[in-house]
Order: C-alpha cells, then sequence, then structure tokens
C-alpha cells in the first residue's frame, strides 16, 4: 500500500467538486478504501508536488441497482478524500 498509484485511483470531476477546486482550492480524490489520511497526504505530495493543509476523508457506500433482471445487486463502496492544498497551489485538472 505504500506505492502512490495503488492509493489514489482518480479524481472527482463533479460539479461540486470542480467548485470546490475554485472556491476553496480542495480537491476531491477517489482512494483506496484501505488508505489513511497521512497515506493520502504523502501520496498527493509526492504526485502533483504540492504542499497539502488538511485531508478529510469519507466512506461512500454502494448503492442498490437493478439491471434488466429482478434480481437487485450493488455497486461497491468506495472511499472519497478531500485535499486542501495550501494558498497559492493549484492542480490542473482539465
Amino acid at each position: 500500500m505504500n506505492e502512490p498509484y495503488d492509493i489514489i485511483q482518480t479524481i472527482c470531476l463533479t460539479e461540486k467538486a470542480v467548485r470546490l477546486g475554485e472556491t476553496q482550492n480542495r480537491y476531491v480524490f477517489r482512494v483506496s478504501p484501505a488508505a489513511t489520511k497521512t497515506e493520502i497526504k504523502s501520496a498527493i505530495e509526492l504526485l502533483f508536488k504540492k504542499k497539502v493543509i488538511k485531508v478529510n476523508t469519507m466512506n461512500v457506500r454502494g448503492k442498490a441497482r437493478r439491471k434488466r433482471t429482478m434480481a437487485a445487486g450493488f455497486t461497491s463502496d468506495w472511499k472519497k478524500a478531500i485535499v486542501q492544498l495550501a494558498e497559492g497551489e493549484k492542480i490542473e485538472v482539465a
């Protein structure tokens, strides 16, 4: 679990996440469910070469989904990390 590419899976580009990046200098990432806040902080600093101030995490529960059959299933659970960067730092996402 020490590799940064194993910890950080993808960046979330929803409307709310992009607005957080523009106004509050916070970025939302989908991370490994076993990752801790300190591992996430070090991975972001290593991958993007930016100074991280704060990391907030939350576990997102999978939603119930139904395909074309009567059997219902669930999407997988995942972990979200909201990372606040230092003043003046910015991550170019697009």
